[in-house]
């Protein structure tokens, strides 16, 4: 489950960011002008990509208060207490 999760991050990310500077590519080449698009489109996907980025971790880590609380409840995480000398 873990693989499939980081495998659609990676998906999400690299379509957001490439499809928008083929974008960009495409209609510098259309109008003639120079890199101007292909830079605002790269920033367009690049905004994308963390945007999907962050709908899907909150969309599969929603519950994450219960995480929290149970890892500060584990005896073996925490601290142990400072010696004195």
């Amino acid at each position: 489950m873990q693989m499939a999760f980081a495998s659609s991050i990676g998906i999400a990310m690299i379509l957001a960011v490439f499809g928008c500077l083929l974008l960009g590519s495409y209609l510098d080449k259309k109008f003639d002008s120079g890199h101007v698009f292909t830079v605002v489109f790269l920033f367009i996907g690049l905004a994308a990509g963390f945007r999907n980025l962050y709908v899907l971790i909150q969309k599969n880590f929603s519950d994450e208060e219960t995480i929290i609380k149970s890892l500060k409840s584990e005896p073996h995480r925490q601290r142990p207490a400072p010696k004195k000398n």
